[in-house]
């Protein structure tokens, strides 16, 4: 009876240590196959997404595919594998070569202050090849939200509109429908958009981010400056802010006119005439550089004082005095004078009426042929009248 059960013992000894030398882990290695990234233990906060870059060393002398699992990833954990911007489902390693793969772990906003750990595995037919990470939770997590944009300060003229791009981030663990809206100051119009449709809400997958496009637009008449543009996302108690900002650098505007508005005169042919201008800066930036200059009918003659205002400062105006010569052959009519005033950034245009007059000098012959052609009549009357 005790050779009997030895017997038995020994065999099921030697069974064990062949299944042992044969699998001595239970599961076998792919041959020749590494997972390696220097950074295998990470600090990380609730809601915050981890990249990895791991490389998978084929040492061996044929081509390895492989397919890949995380295995211990904690509840509500995400994660991503990709290569070259593209998500992967397998990899193929030629032999005695390398290809590197990303491995992007997202952390829920709810989490405990903790140390977790998973396992990155290689499949290839029975065999797997594994890479264990350490992740530390360095704060309790929180339901927070996020709105941010990488350009918060933008620059232009009083009639520009602004456009900034911002994310909304849900770092909660359930989706959220956020209402969007702004505390901007009387006058100040602000449209938030996603894609080319006008939103005033947005719903976020948990653990997820959408941008949005804000269009803000000032007021009419806006003094140069620096202005604040407050943002909200709200779902619910959770808030996220965003304050903009928007440098005004003053409205282009000018008007070209008379010192009484009078946009009609009179000339007699082949004279000239002296009109006042008046150039007014009706913005609320300096204008630099403005040039005058007139269209005129055939032959006809403008010459200006100054031909070019050197700055004109915002609510200011400043008189140009232009000469106007009509032409001799010009007929008695109305003709039209147009005067412009132009800088880099605005100008303006003033057209006059002009009536022409002929000259008194041929009043005066006209009369006096007539008065010939009458007395001649009168003459020969007087001599050849009483035959």
């Amino acid at each position: 009876m005790i050779k009997r059960f030895k017997k038995i013992f020994t065999i099921i000894v030697l069974s064990f240590l062949m299944c042992t030398s044969l699998n001595p882990h239970g599961t076998q290695a792919v041959e020749n196959v590494l997972l390696f990234t220097p950074y295998t233990g990470l600090s990380a906060s609730p809601g915050e997404t981890i990249d990895y870059n791991v490389t998978v060393i084929n040492s061996g002398s044929t081509i390895k595919t492989m397919s890949f699992s995380l295995d211990g990833l904690p509840k509500g954990w995400n994660y991503q594998l990709s290569a070259n911007g593209r998500e992967i489902q397998q990899l193929s390693v030629k032999a005695n070569s390398e290809e590197t793969i990303n491995l992007a772990v997202t952390v829920p906003g709810e989490v405990k202050q903790d140390d977790y750990r998973f396992t990155l595995v290689a499949k290839e037919g029975s065999g797997s090849s594994s890479l264990q990470f350490l992740v530390h939770i360095t704060e309790e997590g929180t339901t927070v939200s996020d709105l941010s944009t990488e350009q918060a300060n933008l620059q232009g003229h009083a009639d520009s509109q602004f456009t900034y791009t911002a994310t909304i981030r849900n770092r909660t663990a359930s989706q959220k429908n956020y209402a969007l809206s702004s505390q901007a100051g009387e006058g100040w119009g602000v449209v938030f958009k996603s894609g080319a449709d006008s939103i005033s809400s947005i719903a976020v997958e948990p653990n997820e981010s959408k941008d949005i496009t804000i269009e803000v637009t000032p007021p009419e008449n806006i003094k140069e400056g620096t202005y604040e543009i407050p943002i909200r996302a709200q779902a619910g108690e959770i808030t996220a802010d965003l304050t903009l900002e928007a440098v005004i650098t003053g409205s282009y505007a000018m008007e070209l006119t008379t010192p009484d508005g009078n946009l009609s005169t009179d000339i007699t042919a082949g004279k000239d005439k002296v009109i006042d201008l008046v150039v007014k800066n009706t913005g609320t930036a300096s204008l630099v550089d403005i040039n005058l200059s007139a269209q005129t009918p055939p032959n006809w003659e403008t010459e200006f004082d100054k031909n070019t205002i050197a700055q004109l400062e915002p609510g200011k105006s400043e008189t140009i005095k232009v000469t106007v010569t009509a032409s001799d052959e010009a007929i008695a009519g109305d003709y039209v004078v147009t005067f412009s005033a132009s800088s880099a950034e605005t100008s303006s245009e003033a057209t006059f009426r002009i009536s022409v007059e002929t000259s008194t000098l041929w009043g005066i012959v006209a009369v006096l042929i007539i008065a010939l052609v009458v007395a001649g009549l009168y003459y020969i009357v007087r001599k050849y009248g009483r035959r």
